[in-house]
C-alpha cells in the first residue's frame, strides 16, 4: 500500500507528458512484477493506424524515453498485433493474449471519450491475478485522468491544437536536444555534418490572408470556422512527427521534425495547396502565407521566430498566398537582416 501511495503521489506531482509516462510505467512495473512495460502511441496516418513506442522500463532497469527523432516512418501497422487492433476496433478497455511460451501480453488503451491515441503494454511471464488487474486499473485511471488534464492545459480551446506555452516548452526541448547532439563530438574528432547538412529541424509561421476581412463580412462565427477548418488542415497536411500550434488569432506555428529543405518546402507547400484548394462554407477561398526557417541550437528562439516572421512578412507583402525559405531570401539578396535590432529590409 506504502509503494501505491508513493507512486501515486509521484504520478499526480507531474505537469509535464514526459515525466507522466516515466511516472506510469514505473509503478505498473513495480507493482505488477512486470518483464516490461511500454506506452504506446497510436497514430493515423492516411487513415491507417501505427503503432509506435514511447517510454519503455524492463525488469531491473529504469524507465526512460524512446528516442524517435530518427524514425522516417509512423511506427508499425497496428495489423500487426491483431489482439490490440480488435480492442481499438470495438473500443475495449483491454485485451490480454499469450506466446507459446505462456509469456502474457496485456494492452491497456487509454481512452479520452472514443478516442485512443496512448495505449500501455504489460508484459508478464505468468497470468496476472486479480488482484494485480484492480491495481492497474487504478493506476491506468489515474494515468487517464492526468494526460486529459494535461491535454487540456496544453491545448487551444477553440481549434484543439496545441497553444503558445506548449510551443515554448516544445521549442526549448527541441534546442536542447540539438544542443546535446553538437556536444557529443568531442574535441579532436571529425565534425558529423553528413546527416546534418540532410535533415533538420524547421519553424514555420503560418498567417491566414486577409483575415480581417473574413470576420468584417461574415462575422467572427464564420471567422472561428475558418480557423477551425485551418487547423483540420494543418493537421492533415502535416506528418504524424510534426506540432502544430496556434499561435494567436489567425497566426500559426509549425514544428518539423528531421526533414531536407527539399521535403520541408514539399511539406509545407502541400499546405498551402490545400487551403487554396478548399471552399469554406459561405467564405468561398481562402488562402494562406508561410515563413519558414531553419532551428539552429545557437540562435536563442526569439531570434529563430523572428527570422520565420520575416520570411512571412515578405509573403504577405509580395502577394500572399506564398511559401518563402528566410535563407534564401537572405542568400538572394531579398532579404537583409539588421543585427542591431532584427528587423528587415526588403529590396
Amino acid at each position: 500500500m506504502d509503494s501505491l501511495l508513493k507512486h501515486m503521489v509521484d504520478m499526480t506531482g507531474h505537469r509535464d507528458h514526459t515525466m507522466l509516462d516515466i511516472s506510469v510505467i514505473s509503478a505498473v512495473q513495480e507493482l505488477a512484477h512486470a518483464t516490461q512495460v511500454r506506452v504506446l502511441t497510436l497514430a493515423t496516418v492516411r487513415g491507417k493506424v501505427f503503432v509506435r513506442p514511447r517510454a519503455i522500463i524492463s525488469a531491473g532497469g529504469a524507465a526512460r524515453m524512446v528516442d524517435t527523432s530518427d524514425q522516417q516512418h509512423p511506427g508499425d501497422p497496428i495489423d500487426r498485433f491483431p489482439a490490440l487492433a480488435q480492442c481499438i476496433a470495438r473500443h475495449e478497455s483491454g485485451a490480454d493474449i499469450a506466446n507459446e511460451a505462456d509469456e502474457h501480453t496485456l494492452w491497456l488503451p487509454i481512452w479520452l471519450g472514443d478516442k485512443a491515441d496512448t495505449c500501455l503494454e504489460i508484459v508478464n511471464p505468468t497470468p496476472y491475478t486479480k488482484e494485480t488487474i484492480h491495481v492497474i486499473g487504478g493506476i491506468v485511471s489515474v494515468y487517464r485522468n492526468f494526460q486529459n488534464l494535461l491535454d487540456y492545459s496544453e491545448r487551444d480551446s477553440l481549434t484543439g491544437l496545441l497553444n503558445r506555452k506548449t510551443f515554448d516548452d516544445q521549442l526549448s526541448k527541441m534546442l536542447a536536444a540539438s544542443t546535446e547532439q553538437d556536444a557529443l563530438t568531442l574535441p579532436g574528432e571529425p565534425e558529423r555534418r553528413i546527416h546534418r547538412q540532410e535533415e533538420k529541424q524547421w519553424l514555420a509561421v503560418v498567417d491566414v490572408d486577409h483575415f480581417k476581412h473574413v470576420n468584417d463580412r461574415f462575422g467572427h462565427l464564420y471567422g472561428d470556422e475558418v480557423l477551425i477548418l485551418i487547423a483540420n488542415l494543418l493537421t492533415s497536411s502535416f506528418r504524424a512527427q510534426d506540432r502544430v500550434f496556434r499561435f494567436g488569432g489567425e497566426e500559426f506555428v509549425v514544428l518539423l521534425r528531421s526533414a531536407t529543405l527539399d521535403d520541408a518546402k514539399k511539406i509545407i507547400e502541400r499546405f498551402r495547396m490545400n487551403v487554396a484548394g478548399h471552399d469554406f462554407p459561405q467564405v468561398g477561398k481562402v488562402t494562406v502565407s508561410v515563413g519558414f526557417v531553419s532551428i539552429s541550437a545557437l540562435e536563442a528562439p526569439v531570434i529563430i521566430l523572428g527570422h520565420a516572421d520575416q520570411a512571412l512578412y515578405y509573403a504577405k507583402s509580395h502577394g500572399r498566398n506564398l511559401v518563402c525559405h528566410y535563407d534564401e531570401l537572405v542568400s538572394g539578396g531579398l532579404l537583409q537582416t539588421i543585427e542591431s535590432n532584427d528587423t528587415a529590409e526588403f529590396f
